[in-house]
Order: structure tokens, then sequence, then C-alpha cells
């Protein structure tokens, strides 16, 4: 195997003391009167084991097996070693290089002075046994961990250093204990474990005699080696090391080392604030000491901070334990986070700057003059603080209500579990307390071009808080931080961020959760956080009835900055998942190859006897022992098994596949072996798809996050359209696109007002090609940001604000002027107009955007001059509102009629995204009139009214059946810069209100966009919970909810992708397919031991039948047909449709009965695009591309249909969905040379169409019910939105 991927416990065991010279000489000056109660003596390393230790022998041939464990003791004594000669002659007269291999990554140089960082010493009286910690990182930052036990022995004086006469001693021999160092080391952070099989060894190392000393270590050291390392999950290794049994606890996931420490110890150690104090200062990357008096403190309260603030890692130097000898280290110029003794603590103070002093055994955390320690933001701080309040950390209390344990293990058991209970919580605390104070980043992110608005977030921050972020922002982890974000990284930090935002969303289950990035304001009229407006929401409309689901927006409540009220809120916990043991047999005598082979046979069968027996539903655990068993197989020489194993697992669970493993066992086959791999399509495919996987460069710029900058060029649309996207000011290339054309209006005049010239024309053999300035961009960006902050400064009387809904935003006020209702200022919100009155400020309703009936323009006479006014007709007032506007008329007059036009195309299709567009536009054109500053700003601005010319060239209404069954729309693509077309919907149910900590209880609506991506929304209250799971790179084609924690994809890349509905994931992956999958359908059978099946298809022709349980192949049938594009299943019967037939397929696989295109629609270039069957009525129906009729048939007479409906004005039948005794068909029409989204819906019984439905401007491309009482329809791109149906 390849020396990088460490397959066992063991790295390496290494021996450290005192020369048996070096003793000696003390003895003998001991023996001359020069006595010291203690002697310091230089440690130098005596033992190095590390595996392979056996192998098996060479065969006649010469080949042999990849080395399982050699039997070439690596290093025997390393002093000896080191005496002799580098190589050896063989009995041939050849040369041979000495076997001297160390693991490359531990320095022997430097361990004695880490195995004794007190120094080596000497005493007259024997020593309590001591363990410490250590950690060691290479270049590259990876980790190697050491336990050390430090034990004394007495040393052995030689009888001819003692003189004396007539068989009587002259002086006495010397009582003299020296200790010893006995450092394990591997790969991973087992520091219990380890320290807990050092104990179980020194219990018969105490009593073996000196000759067999190394022999002892050597054993011990192999056996160490046969341990496997379990995979992340639920599954941990236990095995016998008497007399203890010794625990390896997984990892909780891929990203997370595993947790073998006690996380408690810092809070026995520090106050909580204390503890922020040190996090802090880890976050911001100072220079950080530890001290402790204990060095095995040192390193244990070190990885807990290490943990906490996970998913963040340390990059810098991290070195937990200096000896004495390596205080200059303090010295180095970057961040570093070390520890030292407490003895060093006011000589490092005063020799060094910045840094922060942390003393372990005080509870104190100090700087030096020089640093700078700012506060860990306020509101994250006060809620770490309530929840580690509810910690339970002292032991003793939970052994008040037990008894006396008489059974060493069951002690340690309780103990464990206790552990593993309170490691869990403060692991939940310290990832809230990461994500409360990352949360928002994700708002300020760009995803399709990489860029972090930096200057925006920070500016989005307290005042008090800025301090922190200001140093965070530079630091190296957070940069990779943005770059997992930017990667969507589904890690822990990923899914507390989406539950603790969705627990939320649903405490205010019927409002609108939705706002373009571009209108992320906080809401300038509350004192209250609760309605301010900093981060970007999904778009719900859970309210289907009440209008007020329009209204626009809600700050969700997940985590605010200054509202105490929601710390105090429960936290959100990783519920616990019940751990399982596996059990290895006892060792075998380590150092012989047949024993130890006969040892991983005992493993392998023991694996296999719980993969046998592990119910089938239990895929997580499952996954788990096939990982178990390719590890052993791989060990032990056995390949092809191995990558059996490892098939078995990708099929199970692909979060844990061991890529680079896999990668280097399809390497090292033999040729034999290979020819046994490719003759098993399985292991084939899953050869090619590592091989693949291990050469594709997801990011092949490194996964770089730019950071945004304002432009230095002129730019032309492209560049323009990108450069906005980066700010965040909008995303939509349409509305980009327009003001593009809004700032480039007018360039004559403009370049007149500025002695520099905005705008100018680049002549090029097409015409002339409009550029934007620099400077003109950056003064309207400038301008946008001053406005949010403007609106951030005004702040309404109480009275007002009982006036406004609760979500409501003020977004512009005018300035003060006389109208009909008096003096004051006009303030504008997503809902209404209305006068902030002067003097005793008031509130004057002037209309709300959807009763206004007229603006206009007109003069009101002032003395001899005339003031332009803005005149407002009500339905809801007989008299007209007049306001004396000014120069700011014309600008207001754009605003209310786009915001009055989006408001009533918003109320008119029911789709809220109306309003917020208008909205975006409206402040739009104030920018680009204070940027412009020209007599043509108020036209330039005219540009971006795309609403009200909407409105005014192409009235749209909206047919009375439509208005009346139409409930709402919701848009999946409200964070992509263009619509993307809906390819599939999934409605999954659930039990509203039920309360469920992995949101497994609330329904949901699974949406597949274009190129892999699904967006999940909740359906329990319309918001989107998951903003996007990509699911391969390929267009998805079907899915099916097989079970609760089964949710299949069929995709155009032959793939069928498995996400767990709970956790978001997609962990499986089924790749029996040869060509893209079309279709898939479920079969209960309950007379069957396999009581699921589930059945896909693909476009070649082929229908593989799966047991859901265990995801095996139960059988595949092959069929003759043009493109087979869906199937279903009716009374045991597989119904199947092709673009030139739909088929009846009996169990065995052969066609029962071919039902070709009907006569008339022969010799057309018509093809079937869909079909039903009605079994209890002996009925099918079908319909067709190109086609705008259905087609009914008797399934006892198919020959030809004998009713044909005809759909009116419908060109093409894309789906069709039963509900009740209704179908619903999806379809398009292009009458009009415009193709238009339509939708009929067809009574069964009469065969009548009943109503003809028409929301879309795009094909209607996938249907599907929710529960039976509304319909949702997804279009294609040039829509790109889902409209919810009322079923009657």
């Amino acid at each position: 195997m390849a020396n990088n991927i460490p397959l066992g416990l063991l790295e390496a065991c290494v021996v450290v003391g005192a020369s048996s010279d070096h003793l000696k000489e003390l003895c003998v000056s001991w023996l001359q009167d020069v006595k010291e109660k203690e002697l310091l003596l230089e440690a130098e390393v005596l033992q190095v084991h590390a595996p392979p230790f056996v192998t098996k022998e060479k065969t006649i041939d010469g080949e042999g097996y990849a080395p399982a464990f050699s039997r070439v003791q690596r290093r025997r004594s390393f002093l000896k070693k080191k005496k002799e000669s580098p190589s050896v002659s063989s009995s041939n007269g050849t040369k041979t290089t000495t076997d001297q291999s160390v693991p490359k990554d531990i320095d022997l140089i430097a361990l004695p002075q880490l195995c004794f960082p007190g120094g080596l010493r000497v005493v007259t009286e024997n020593q309590e046994d001591s363990y410490h910690f250590l950690v060691f990182t290479d270049v590259f930052g990876n980790q190697t961990h050491g336990v050390v036990v430090q034990y004394y022995k007495q040393i052995q004086v030689p009888v001819d250093t003692i003189t004396y006469r007539n068989g009587h001693y002259l002086s006495k021999p010397p009582k003299l204990f020296t200790a010893y160092a006995i450092c394990l080391i591997s790969k991973y952070p087992y520091y219990n474990a380890l320290r807990d099989c050092l104990s179980s060894f020194l219990v018969q190392l105490k009593n073996c005699r000196m000759a067999e000393f190394e022999e002892q270590v050597k054993e011990f050291s192999a056996k160490l080696a046969l341990v496997p390392i379990p995979p992340p999950g639920q599954l941990q290794v236990a095995f016998n090391l008497k007399p203890l049994q010794i625990i390896l606890p997984p990892r909780q996931d891929m990203d997370r080392p595993a947790v073998d420490l006690d996380l408690h110890l810092p809070f026995l150690c520090f106050r909580p604030e204390q503890i922020l104090q040190v996090i802090c200062s880890i976050l911001t990357e100072q220079r950080v000491v530890l001290c402790s008096s204990n060095w095995s403190r040192l390193t244990l309260v070190a990885e807990c901070f290490i943990m906490f603030i996970h998913p963040l890692r340390w990059q810098h130097p991290y070195v937990p334990v200096l000896s004495r000898q390596m205080l200059d280290f303090l010295m180095a110029p970057t961040a570093y986070l070390m520890g030292c003794h407490v003895q060093h603590l006011e000589g490092v103070a005063a020799e060094t700057d910045d840094l922060i002093l942390i003393d372990i055994d005080e509870g104190t955390v100090t700087s030096s003059c020089a640093a700078d320690l700012p506060d860990v933001p306020v509101a994250a701080r006060e809620c770490f603080k309530r929840r580690v309040e509810g910690l339970q950390i002292h032991y003793d209390l939970e052994l008040c209500r037990h008894g006396s344990s008489m059974d060493v293990t069951d002690m340690r058991t309780r103990r464990r579990q206790w552990q593993h209970k309170l490691n869990s919580e403060i692991l939940n605390i310290s990832l809230e307390l990461i994500v409360n104070i990352f949360r928002e980043v994700h708002d300020h992110l760009n995803f399709e071009h990489r860029v972090f608005n930096s200057e925006e977030f920070f500016r989005a921050q307290e005042q008090a808080d800025q301090p922190f972020y200001k140093k965070v922002l530079d630091t190296h982890m957070f940069h990779s931080l943005l770059k997992d974000c930017l990667n969507r990284k589904m890690d822990a930090f990923a899914q507390m961020k989406i539950n603790t935002r969705s627990e939320a969303g649903r405490s205010l289950p019927f409002r609108l959760k939705t706002m373009p990035e571009s209108l992320r304001r906080p809401n300038m009229t509350r004192k209250q956080p609760d309605y301010q407006l900093r981060k970007r929401l999904g778009m719900s409309l859970p309210n289907l009835v009440e209008d007020l689901s329009l209204m626009v927006p809600v700050r969700q409540l997940s985590f605010q900055k200054s509202d105490k009220g929601s710390l105090l809120k429960p936290a959100f916990n990783i519920p616990l998942k019940p751990v399982k043991t596996f059990k290895l047999p006892e060792f075998p005598p380590p150092l012989a190859y047949h024993y130890v082979q006969n040892y991983y046979s005992e493993l392998i069968s023991q694996l296999s006897k719980a993969i046998n027996s592990a119910s089938p539903e239990d895929s997580s655990l499952l996954a788990r022992y096939y990982y178990l068993r390719g590890l052993i197989n791989s060990v032990a020489g056995k390949r092809v098994d191995a990558l059996m194993d490892f098939q078995s697992l990708h099929r199970t669970d692909m979060d844990i596949f061991p890529l680079e493993l896999v990668t280097t066992l399809a390497d090292s086959l033999r040729k034999e072996e290979r020819n046994v791999a490719e003759e098993r399509p399985e292991l084939k495919r899953l050869i090619s798809r590592v091989k693949k996987s291990s050469s594709q460069d997801d990011y092949p710029d490194g996964g770089s996050v730019k950071k945004f900058e304002l432009p230095r060029t002129h730019m032309f649309l492209d560049v323009f359209v990108r450069r906005v996207q980066e700010s965040g000011i909008i995303k939509d290339l349409g509305t980009i696109q327009r003001l593009f054309q809004a700032l480039t209006v007018g360039m004559e005049s403009t370049a007149k007002v500025s002695a520099q010239s905005v705008f100018y024309l680049d002549s090029s053999p097409d015409g002339q090609q409009k550029q934007v300035d620099p400077e003109v961009f950056r003064f309207f960006y400038t301008i946008w940001k001053e406005t949010e902050a403007e609106a951030q400064d005004v702040d309404l009387p109480v009275a007002v604000l009982d006036h406004l809904e609760a979500n409501e935003q003020v977004y512009k006020l005018s300035s003060s002027v006389k109208t009909s209702h008096g003096v004051g200022k006009i303030a504008m919100t997503q809902r209404r107009l209305f006068l902030l009155t002067e003097g005793r400020p008031g509130y004057v309703e002037i209309t709300k955007f959807r009763d206004i009936e007229e603006v206009k323009i007109s003069s009101a006479p002032l003395l001899l001059l005339r003031i332009p006014s803005l005149k407002i007709k009500t339905s809801l007032r007989r008299e007209t509102f007049e306001a004396n506007l000014k120069s700011e008329c014309d600008l207001w007059h754009l605003m209310i009629k786009e915001l009055w036009a989006g408001r009533k195309l918003a109320d008119e299709h029911k789709d809220p995204q109306y309003i917020q567009q208008a909205l975006t536009n409206a402040l739009l054109m104030d920018a680009v009139v204070r940027c412009l500053q020209s007599q043509k700003a108020i036209y330039a601005a005219s540009k971006l009214a795309y609403f009200d010319t909407m409105k005014r060239e192409v009235p749209m209404m909206v047919p009375k059946t439509t208005s009346e069954t139409l409930k709402h729309k919701i848009n999946p693509c409200l964070d992509l810069m263009s619509p993307q077309a809906v390819d599939i919907l999934l409605y999954t149910p659930g039990q509203l209100g039920a309360a469920s900590s992995d949101g497994g209880g609330y329904p949901k609506l699974w949406c597949a966009l274009s190129e892999g991506k699904v967006v999940v929304f909740d359906a329990a209250s319309w918001s989107l919970q998951q903003n996007c799971i990509q699911v391969g790179t390929s267009r998805l084609n079907c899915m099916l909810a097989v079970d609760q924690q089964q949710l299949w994809i069929g995709s155009q890349d032959s793939i069928i992708y498995i996400i767990n509905p709970n956790s978001m994931s997609c962990n499986k992956q089924l790749t029996e397919h040869r060509a893209e999958i079309t279709g898939f359908t479920l079969e209960e059978r309950p007379d069957k031991y396999n009581h699921l099946l589930a059945y896909s298809c693909s476009a070649e022709g082929t229908v593989i039948i799966w047991d859901v349980a265990t995801l095996q192949v139960k059988r595949d049938i092959s069929l003759n047909c043009d493109r087979l594009q869906s199937i279903q299943i009716h009374s045991g019967k597989l119904w199947c449709c092709a673009r030139d037939c739909v088929m009846e397929v009996r169990r065995t696989g052969s066609v029962h009965r071919r039902i070709s295109l009907p006569d008339h629609l022969r010799g057309s270039p018509c093809s079937y695009s869909s079909f039903l069957v009605f079994n209890e009525r002996a009925l099918m129906w079908t319909g067709c591309i190109d086609a705008g009729e259905l087609c009914v048939w008797h399934l006892t007479d198919l020959e030809k249909p004998f009713q044909r409906i005809q759909l009116p004005d419908c060109t093409s039948v894309k789906c069709m969905i039963r509900v009740k005794n209704q179908i619903w068909v999806g379809g398009y029409s292009s009458s009009g040379g415009k193709a238009r989204g339509k939708i009929y819906v067809v009574d069964t019984e009469r065969l009548l169409v009943e109503k003809e439905l028409q929301a879309h401007s795009d094909v209607v491309q996938t249907l599907c019910s929710a529960e039976d009482r509304y319909i949702l329809s997804g279009a294609a791109g040039q829509d790109g939105k889902i409209a919810i149906w009322k079923v009657e």
C-alpha cells in the first residue's frame, strides 16, 4: 500500500532513554563520591519499531503479495544501527542496504527532547509513571500524534565497577533510577486509547527482565499495528490488551478528526470569558503561548481549542509542547500556537512581544503590551455563555445516582458514555459559536465568479464587532472557510447553518421570506433587530389563501446580532446516534506470518458475519462493515476482494469512500488479479471511475477566492455584467442589461458635465459599441451603498411603526415637500406610500400600490412660477393626492408607476417576485438619476421601467379560470443569474407541525434544475430550505421517493443518485445502467420477503429491478424500442412508454402487448411523450409530442383508441398526472408565434376538458401532486418558475 495511507493504529513505537555507556559512566562517578540527588542525562533514541513487521516469504518465481507486515525488524537498536556500516555484503558478493527505514515524517533528532521536555533525570528514589502528549506537524500541515509514558527503572550497576576485598564490597552499590520513555506515534489523535494501551503494557513490562525488554516492546508494537482504524460514522472498534479493553471511537465525519480526549478540560481550567478570549486569539491568528506546570495539559487543552474552531483549521506552526531547548521557537515572526512549562512564562513574556499568554494552571489569559486582542462578536459571545451555563462538566455529580461497581470494564464504559455525551454537547456549542460568527459570510459571496465582498461584509457588522472582523478577514483560516463555502461544501458548519435557519424560518410560517440580495437593507424604522434585513432569505408563500403572503420581506430569526431574546432559545443539537461496537479477535503471536494471516482470516470472517446479520435498512452500519473488511483485505494482500468490498461501499455510502486507497489498490494489481477484475463488470467500472475521479480537478484554479474590487478599466456589456454581479447589487441578467443601457444614455451631454470623458464610443467594424467608464461605475456603486446607509439612519416614531406591517421596510424618503395632506416627507415601502408629517411626526397614509388608479405629473402655481407636482388617484379616496416634489417629481413618478405595475402583475399572476423586481428597478432608477446628474438622467432611468413598459405595451390579463385555480408561484432560480428549466418536481409528504431536529418531519418539494442542481423547498412554508444540492453535472430526468431514507434521482449521465432526505446529502450511487436514466416506479409486494422493489429504465431500453433494502439488482430486462421514456407498474404488470410504442411487459421480461402510434399519427413526426394506466377502469391514456390531443384506449382492445380528446390551442403534450378523477396535462401552445405553457384539466368520467390554464411563459415540463390538494407545475428555461394550483 502507499506509504501515505495509514491503514492501522500504529505508525511507530519509539523507546527513548539514556544509553548504556552514559549510565555506566554515571555509576562510576557516583561510586567516586560525585553524588547528587538528581542528575540530568542526554536522552537518545534506543529503539524504533515501525510496521510492517512480517511479510510473506518469497515464492519460487520471486513474486509475492504486497507486504502485509514484515518479519524484518525495522530498527532493532537505533544506536547499534548508527554504528554499523550502511551496507553489508550478501553471500553472493553484492551490496544490500541495511533496512533502517523510519516513517519519513518522524523527526528522531527532536523526539528525545519532546519525550523528556524537562530533561532526563536520574534519581535515587523510584518515581510515579507520567504521561504526556505530542503533536508533530510536517511542512504540508499533516499531523502525527504521540502519546509518551515516562517510567523509571533501576539502573543495573556493572559488577566490574564495584571494588571489593576478601569477598566483601568496599562500597555499597548505588540504588539509582533512570527514566525511559515509550512513545506511541499514530496518524490519528487517539490520545486516551493509546494511553490505555501503554498503561496495560507497563503492567507486564515492569516485571520483565532487561534482556526481554526489546522483544516485549517489539511484540507490543506489532499487536497495535494489527488494529484497523474505524471509518467515520457510528462504528467503533474494540480490542483487548489485558487487563483493559481499548475503544477506538470513530470520527463524526470525514472532515473532523476522532475525538478521543475530554473536551471539557478547558471548562475546568477557564471561565467562559477566558475560553472566548482563547478562541478569539486563535481565530485572529495571534502568537499564542500555553503554559502549565503539567506537560500533559498542554497538548490536551490545545487540541480542545483546535476542536472548538472546527471547521476552521489552524494553518500556522503548532507545537503544543516545547522543551527547554526549543524555547527559541517562540522568536518566530509568524503566528503560532505553542506551549511551554510555566517556569518559563516570565522569561518568555519579557523577551517576546505580541504574545497572548495562557496560563492553564491559573486560568488566566493575558497579552503583552503590543498584543491587541479584540472581543468575540457580542451576540455570538452571549449565546455561547448562555449555552455553557447548561453544561454538566463534573462526573462526580453523575456518579451520585449510581452504586459502586465491582467491574473495571463497567466503570470505564459508564465514564466513556458520559464523556461521549458531554463531548457532543460541547462540539454543538462550539460549532454554533462559529456558525453565529460567520453566518452572514454566505450573503456576501458571489458563487458564479467566486468573489467575496469583504468591504460590504465588514460594513454590515455592528460597530462593536468590527475590530474582530477586521483581523479575522485577513487570516488564512478564514480564506479556507471562504473556499469551502464557495465550493458548497456540505459539512457540519453548513448543516447547522441550514438547520438553524430552517427552524427560525418555520417560526414565521405565514410570511413571505423573499428578497433579492440587492435589497438586503436593515429596516431604518425599527430599533428591534427582529426587523433588520441583513440576510438574503429563501422564498416562501405558505399561506395560499391570505393575500398577506405577498408581503416582502422578513428577517430570519435563527440568529440575530442584538436580539438577546433570540439567543436564549434552546440550541439546535445534532442528535446523538447510537454507536455500534465491533470487537477484534484476540491478538495472535504478532511476529509470525501465518499467525497474522490466520488473524486476518478470522477478522474477515467476523466482518462477513456482521454484514450478513446487519439489517439492510441500516445501510450506514453496513457501509462501515464493508469499509473495515475492504481495509483488512487490502492489508492481507487480497486486492480483488478488497476492491469488491469497496465497490459495495461505493454503492452504500460514498461519503466514506477512500478514493486514494482504492486508487492505490487498482494501480498495484498484478496481472492475474487485473484479469480477474476485468472479468467482473462492477470492478471494471469501479476502477475506471476512481481513475477518472483521481485525475479530475474540480477547480483548475485551485478553488481560489477573489476579493471584490471596483473596476479600473472601461467595460463592455459582458464585463459590466460580471462586475455588477460580483458587486452583489443584482444578479439578474436582464436587469443588468437594462442598467447598462441606462448608464450609456446621452453620452455627449454627460461628457460635457465631467472634465474627464465618462462614456466613449469604441469604433469597430460592426459599428459603435458602448462602454461604461470605471469612474461612473464607482460613482454608481458608491451611491447605491450610500442609499442603504441613509436608510439605516432614519428613525420613525412608534406611532408611525404601528401603521406598518412587521416586515415592511422603508426604502426611499423624499425631501420635505408641501402636499395636499400637509407638509412632510413621502416615504416609500414595498407596499405603500405614506407621508411622514413634520413638526410633531405623524403618519398619513397616501395609498397602497395596489389601490392606485392613476399617476401623473402636473404643475402647481407658485407666485409667477409653475412647480411640478405629482398627482396620485386611488380607488379608496375621492380626492387626489398631490405633492409639490419639484425636481424630484419625475423620478418619483417613474418609481411609483413601476411599483404600481409590479404590484398589479404580482396580484394578477400571484407571483411575489414581480413586486421584488419592481422594487429593485425603482431603487436602481434612483441610483442612476443621482449618478448621472444630467438632463437625460430621467430618460436614462426610464430604461429600467420594465414592468411599467410591459403593462403599457403588452397587457397581460390572466384568464379568469387560471386566476381562480392558480394559488401561487415560487421561483427556484431566485439565487441564480438567469432562469433555468425546471426539469423535475417531486413532493415528499411529512407532518405539518412535527418537530424534528433534522427536518425530516416536514414536507418538502424537490426541484431539479439544469446541470444537476437540486433545490429543496419546505412545503410547510414554501420557504427555500436547501439552496443547491449538486447531483452530477448533467440534466436530471426523473425522481422517486423510495422511503424515508432514500430519494432516487436519475441523470442523463446514466447514474442513479440517492439522496438522504433528512441530511440532504448524496452519498450513494447506482451505476449499472449504460445510458441516461429516464424513469422510475415503485412496487410494494407484501406477500414477498423483499416487499419493496424499485424499477429504473434507461433510454436504450434497459429496465433494472432493484431490491430497495440492499440496493442489489434483482434482474434486468432488455426491450427493443426507440428511446424508453417512462415506466409504471400495475397489478404486477410493467408498462413501458417509448417514443414509438407503449409495451406491457410480464415479470419474466417478455413483451405481452405492444401498442404502436395511432393510425392517424403514423408517418408524422409525432411520438409518445407520456401515458397513464387506469387499471380499475381498464383504460390507458396517451399523449404525444407535436400532437395537441389525448388518446384513450381500452386495455381489452389496444388496436386503436376509442376516444380522442382535442386539447384547445395545444401544440404538444409533454407530461400527465392523475389526481382524483382528473387528469392534468402539461404542454404548450405555439400560436401567435410564441411558446406558452398550457395546463389542461380533463374529467376522466366525461372525457372532457374542464379547464384550460395558462401561467407559464414556456413549456410545462413537469407536474407533481401535493397530497391531491395541490398540483405543482414547472416550466422550461424561459420561464423557470413553479406554479401551485388548487385541485377541486
